[in-house]
């Protein structure tokens, strides 16, 4: 079986791209292979947060995996800092790193951009994901397009340490979401749906009730000409409300587009509201049966037990491959 990881951050507001980009690859991916799902708690402190609500939504996002279908029975679901492996090998990989091709990164020139200077963590954070993912012998990567570039750093260095000091690490690849299914935020489809956006409508959360997916919805950026028909350079907003309807009602956008002919944005809109919320009904429903429960907290522990095991054997190899240690 192929091992699998991958993680996200605990920051709130995990909204309908997240699931369709990423959580819904963990849960299809976890049949067949032996998956490996942490909350990349460490990844979220490169900018200030606080304890307490780091805390929480760490544990938000962990009931989430579960509200969506990952099963602790087929993966490994852990927090990343019970794991001490993550950063121990991330120190190893930056001395094995360069500040140019840190400094490269998309994502770093566009958070840093019009500031002197910037949080070490942020330049170093590919880093850090570098180690998440060679920390177990990863053969499959499942991510979204935005994070190509952190992939092909990752592959890099671990053919860097494999060139320069023996086969240490196994190279991953990157299992990217396809580009027509990317879900664009509802107020500006030109940019990818945030969790960080100020406008509140700009995204439909996981967790949000039928009132607030109305909303969103109804408000969504369309055009002038009334005609549902997917064509993303000239009609981004028709064409990412046809991404969401489809993605959760399994119907290919051929047919959307010929059951909606001749009908306007509005009944579009109307029917997409339900086939939101009854696509969101189910993950609501178990999320708030497992949020507080001992359950979610056991699930947790128990894997950060097994993470351990396996990092405990990459770190064993990577000592001997640099000398480290007696």
């Amino acid at each position: 079986m192929k091992r699998v990881f991958s993680g996200v951050q605990p920051t709130g507001n995990i909204h309908i791209g997240n699931y369709l980009g990423a959580l819904r690859q963990f849960v299809e991916l976890q049949n067949d292979n032996d998956c490996v799902y942490c909350i990349v708690d460490m990844h979220s402190i490169t900018v200030p947060q606080n304890s307490k609500e780091l805390r929480k939504h760490t544990l938000d996002v962990a009931a989430l995996y579960l509200a969506v279908g990952l099963d602790p029975e087929k993966a490994i679901i852990f927090v990343q800092s019970d794991v001490p492996g993550h950063s121990e090998l991330a120190w190893v990989l930056m001395c094995n790193s360069y500040t140019g091709e840190l400094s490269r990164m998309t994502q770093f020139k566009d958070k840093n951009k019009g500031k002197e200077s910037a949080p070490a963590g942020l330049l170093t954070y590919p880093i850090l994901m570098a180690a998440d993912i060679l920390l177990y012998d990863t053969d499959i990567v499942p991510v979204g397009n935005d994070q190509k570039q952190h992939i092909e750093l990752c592959r890099d260095i671990a053919i860097r340490v494999n060139n320069k000091y023996g086969k240490t690490f196994v190279v991953p690849e990157g299992r990217f979401l396809k580009e027509g299914a990317r879900i664009m935020a509802l107020d500006d489809p030109t940019n990818k749906m945030s969790k960080s956006a100020e406008n509140a409508y700009s995204r439909i959360s996981l967790l949000d009730d039928e009132k607030t997916i109305k909303k969103a919805i109804m408000k969504a950026t369309t055009d002038s000409d009334g005609i549902i028909k997917y064509d993303l350079e000239n009609k981004p907003g028709v064409s990412n409300l046809l991404n969401i309807y489809s993605s959760f009602s399994g119907m290919p956008v051929k047919d959307i587009e010929k059951k909606y002919e001749g009908c306007g944005y509005g009944e579009f809109k109307k029917d997409l509201v339900q086939v939101t919320v009854e696509a969101l009904r189910p993950i609501r429903e178990r999320y708030e049966e497992i949020r507080n429960s001992d359950e979610l907290v056991e699930i947790l522990k128990d894997g950060a037990k097994r993470a351990n095991l396996i990092s405990q054997r990459t770190m064993v190899k990577v000592k001997e491959s640099f000398g480290l240690g007696i």
